[in-house]
């Protein structure tokens, strides 16, 4: 038996909600299979911060970084829950986990299921079959435009101070003034690009043609960032000559990106217009509901929903737990590759099975994909197929 020390960070509004399914998902996989899990909860978030005025116990970071083989967490935010310095309260969490743990990549699968429609339909026609919707986007997650919040988060987390940003002066600008710099460096956007042509060898290429094609996203006709991004890129492409390679202007991605989403393999960009375009694909896939990610390093892995704490849904039960279920799939997905474990690789296969024949069946679906089936009971139905394909698998 293997067994993963997981750290669980539920934090704010929803989250702890769809936590609960993932507990619930971790729970059968243990009961069916060689995996266990030794779990330690961690209270955190802006909700946190009110009671304690504090964002996560002191000793949260070093725990994580030093007694977790894998991060799970449910949402950071809350209205009203702003520091000082105007971040949210909570962000020491997230961004300071990004930061503090090298967490470089931020990786978001978008991907179509059958029996789910897509946010760009009308009352009667789909516009695209679910198999030209599967791509994965890589976005570095350490600097460019978040780099400054980045560094404030984890300063705050490891020192207990603000780092002081440095003065500049703008010509032609006069009055008040806020700016955040956008550093992109040759190592930072090397090992992204790398892990995305390392991605596209793992899959069956893009929808449209089975081609395994890396394309790369950039602004490189304006800023110079982006210029030694792209620069970084055709350099490792040429170490992977069996993958396809390209690259586009983010403006025309984001068209292309809804108009032709099945010419889309692996996407690699920088860490702005990654969030950007990543919240974008969430509709090629049904929402927000259904986006899950893994924001990993070398040596760490945090796995999250994208979909934020959504305060106006908390507490009522509502919402789509699927996001959540799909990040445990990529954190069992990542263990398994991290520890050459099969049964880790097994189980992440189980419950994308189980995901996907439940999104198939049409039954027990949330608000969201038309249904008016609970968190609770979605998680319970997606919960039992695995438990039948465990049995399945092992017997």
């Amino acid at each position: 038996m293997v067994t993963y020390r997981l750290t669980i960070l539920p934090g704010d509004g929803t989250g702890p909600e769809v936590i609960q399914e993932a507990e619930k998902l971790l729970d059968v996989i243990e009961a069916g299979s060689p995996l266990a899990f030794e779990r330690t909860v961690i209270p955190c978030g802006g909700q946190y911060w009110l009671k304690t005025g504090e964002e996560w116990p002191k000793g949260s970071f070093e725990h994580c970084r030093d007694e977790s083989d894998a991060i799970l967490l449910g949402a950071i935010g809350w209205p009203g829950a702003e520091l000082p310095n105007g971040d949210i309260a909570g962000g020491q969490v997230i961004l300071g986990l990004r930061s503090g743990l090298d967490l470089f990549a931020n990786v978001r699968p978008i991907k179509l299921y059958r029996g789910v429609r897509h946010k760009i339909h009308d009352k009667f026609t789909q516009v695209w079959s679910p198999d030209k919707v599967d791509m994965v986007v890589l976005r570095e997650n350490t600097e460019g435009l978040y780099h400054s919040l980045l560094r404030r988060s984890a300063n705050r987390l490891m020192n207990g101070k603000e780092a002081e940003d440095p003065v500049m002066e703008f010509d032609g600008i006069s009055g008040e003034v806020a700016w955040d710099p956008r550093p992109i460096s040759r190592a930072g956007s090397e090992r992204l690009i790398r892990l995305g042509f390392d991605y596209a060898q793992r899959r069956d290429g893009a929808p449209k043609d089975g081609v395994s094609r890396v394309t790369c996203v950039d602004k490189s006709n304006v800023t110079r960032g982006c210029q030694l991004f792209r620069r970084v890129f055709n350099e490792i492409a040429e170490d992977f000559p069996h993958i396809a390679h390209e690259a586009a202007f983010i403006d025309a991605f984001t068209m292309w990106m809804i108009r032709n989403p099945e010419w889309f393999d692996i996407v690699v960009t920088t860490n702005m217009f990654g969030d950007i375009a990543t919240d974008l694909g969430s509709v090629l896939q049904g929402g927000m509901g259904m986006a899950a990610s893994g924001n990993i390093g070398d040596e760490h892995g945090l796995f999250e929903p994208v979909h934020g704490s959504s305060p106006k849904h908390a507490g009522k039960g509502v919402v789509n737990p699927i996001a959540t279920l799909n990040s445990v799939q990529l954190m069992l997905e990542w263990l398994g590759m991290q520890c050459d474990d099969a049964d880790a690789l097994a189980a992440a296969e189980i419950v994308e099975q189980a995901i996907s024949d439940q999104l198939l069946s049409a039954e027990e679906l949330t608000y969201d994909l038309g249904g008016t089936a609970s968190t609770s009971q979605v998680g319970d139905s997606i919960v039992a197929r695995v438990r039948t394909l465990l049995v399945e698998h092992y017997s």
